[in-house]
């Protein structure tokens, strides 16, 4: 029988390590225009996104919008899109890629109350259908087809 990595590594996927966090998320490492964060693996959020606090960290240009963006236990946030970002997963890449930046003390300060680390941002569902993406939640790990 043949497992499920040596299967998925047959048709092209990456495999990315995951961590599980106090919250019980997962997160992980990916990087951003070149620069390495730390992100919430969400599969519930629609957009990619990164807090407003970290354009500058990850060299983002954003401009304006007039989305309003909603998460748990927050509603009708301002946010900015940016639009030609280059993300990497592990040797998974995708470029001009749009990122939501909005404010993300609310997530923050919900990982912190837990005794988690903050988050540059989070990884979601844009990222996940783009890499054909597969969780498997038994070896806390992340599959992205190249």
């Amino acid at each position: 029988m043949t497992s499920l990595k040596k299967f998925l590594r047959s048709k092209d996927y990456i495999k990315i390590p995951l961590t599980f966090t106090q919250t019980d998320h997962f997160e992980l490492t990916a990087s951003m225009n070149g620069i390495t964060g730390k992100f919430i693996l969400d599969t519930g959020a629609s957009n990619t996104c990164v807090g407003m606090d970290k354009i500058e960290f990850f060299e983002m240009i954003s401009e304006a919008t007039d989305i309003k963006a909603a998460g748990a236990g927050a509603t009708e946030m301002e946010t900015l899109i940016s639009s030609s970002n280059k993300i990497q997963i592990g040797e998974w890449t995708k470029k001009k890629q749009k990122v939501v930046v909005f404010d993300l003390s609310h997530v923050n300060h919900a990982l912190l109350a837990h005794n988690a680390l903050p988050v540059d941002g989070i990884i979601g569902a844009d990222i996940l259908k783009k890499g054909k993406a597969i969780i498997d939640y038994n070896k806390k790990c992340l599959y992205l087809k190249k």
